[in-house]
């Protein structure tokens, strides 16, 4: 059996169990409202593949186009009216947004029920009490990974390289929730290969190619690689793909986590639909 693990197959394998639920529901089907602002070709490419998503599995997407100049405050009036259309389940902000616009007033400004990027303080303060529902996308699907493949987490020891409140931080409280002994390792960490070589998993976010090399790791280590980038005109992530060589288990760059982000976005529209209309959520 391979140690690479197939995230596309996992993703669509999901994909379709979030498609046959939506087939299910009575009445209206899920809306996402995505807000794009400029033209970064990749922010594009991947809201294109997010509409792309969202049209297999059955989530109708309003998309809003608006140039790079618009107001902080044009912004917020626009988030707060998605706010109070009761026809919008979820809505996205697609980031990186404008220097002239305070991210975090933007995203604290989305409804928390409507929040399926998981990043409104109140979700991950409920992440923080193991109570969340909506929760973000790329830990998500790192930990979605973890269960599809059987991996027994409860007392494993844990390493997170990286503290972004977009990866870093959530994928330790999932961890955590999940009794996993956890260690978040960072730029001020002291002798991070004493660390690395101790950990049954390691979860790598810091956006350096290759920085996880063989001899750091431990025989047997579970590795999810967070990160793309290219070297060398061609794309990796942060773990050096010849740790496979010691891994169990290991993810690709591409192939790896990267399409679980997108099912798991699809998999909160569901959720936050289901929450806005009084439908049972199975525990997720």
């Amino acid at each position: 059996m391979s140690n690479i693990i197939n995230g596309t197959e996992i993703a669509k394998i999901i994909k379709d169990e979030i498609k046959k639920d939506i087939e299910n529901l009575q009445g209206k089907k899920p809306c996402l409202a995505v807000i794009i602002l400029g033209n970064d070709d990749a922010s594009h490419i991947y809201v294109n593949n997010k509409n792309k998503a969202c049209d297999y599995v059955g989530i109708k997407t309003d998309t809003y186009f608006l140039d790079d100049s618009i107001s902080e405050v044009e912004l917020l009036s626009l988030i707060e009216e998605l706010n109070d259309d009761t026809s919008v389940n979820g809505i996205l902000v697609q980031l990186p947004l404008p220097k002239h616009i305070n991210e975090k007033n933007i995203l604290f400004k989305i409804n928390p029920l409507k929040d399926v990027d998981g990043f409104h303080p109140y979700n991950i303060g409920l992440l923080s009490t193991n109570s969340a529902t909506l929760k973000s996308c790329t830990p998500s699907g790192c930990m979605e990974i973890l269960k599809r493949y059987n991996v027994e987490i409860k007392g494993k020891n844990a390493l997170v390289i990286g503290r972004s409140n977009i990866v870093g931080k959530p994928i330790s409280m999932m961890l955590l929730n999940e009794d996993a002994t956890v260690t978040t390792a960072h730029t001020k960490t002291k002798d991070l290969e004493y660390l690395t070589k101790q950990a049954d998993i390691i979860i790598v976010a810091i956006g350096v190619a290759n920085f996880l090399k063989p001899h750091m790791v431990k025989e047997g280590v579970i590795l999810i690689d967070v990160g793309i980038n290219r070297f060398d005109g061609k794309l990796c992530g942060d773990i050096d793909f010849s740790c496979s060589n010691k891994a169990s288990l290991i993810t690709p760059v591409p192939g790896g986590v990267g399409p679980m982000t997108i099912t798991m976005l699809m998999k909160n529209c569901l959720i936050a639909y289901k929450i806005q209309n009084n439908i049972n959520i199975e525990e997720n």
